[in-house]
């Protein structure tokens, strides 16, 4: 059996002390604000500037650690710590997939 990408019972945490109305929105943001943060990470990682290729790994994982994404926060955890000399293009377009992965999980959950 498939490991969940969305940690259920952090949801469901997140959803008790939240409201299901309020979580609601807190994805629709999240799928808003986080293929910006990965563009800033991509283009960051390209041009060699560690504070904002930094500050964007920091907030996709906050975010994902909001929701019970553990693989994706985890990832950009990594990369947040290790910086530009972590990074490579595998290791974004890996970002990428778990972020997509995270995306259409929390997408079913909302709609459910």
């Amino acid at each position: 059996m498939a490991t969940a990408v969305i940690d259920r019972a952090v949801f469901a945490e997140l959803q008790a002390s939240a409201g299901a109305d309020f979580v609601r929105e807190l994805i629709d943001t999240f799928l808003e604000e986080a293929p910006p943060m990965l563009a800033e990470l991509g283009e960051a990682f390209a041009e060699g500037r560690a504070e904002p290729f930094r500050r964007a790994a920091h907030s996709l994982k906050s975010n994902a650690s909001t929701f019970g994404a553990a693989t994706l926060a985890a990832a950009a955890r990594d990369l947040e710590l290790q910086g530009l000399a972590a990074a490579t293009p595998a290791a974004l377009a890996t970002l990428a997939q778990q972020y997509a992965a995270a995306a259409a999980e929390l997408k079913a959950l909302r709609d459910a």
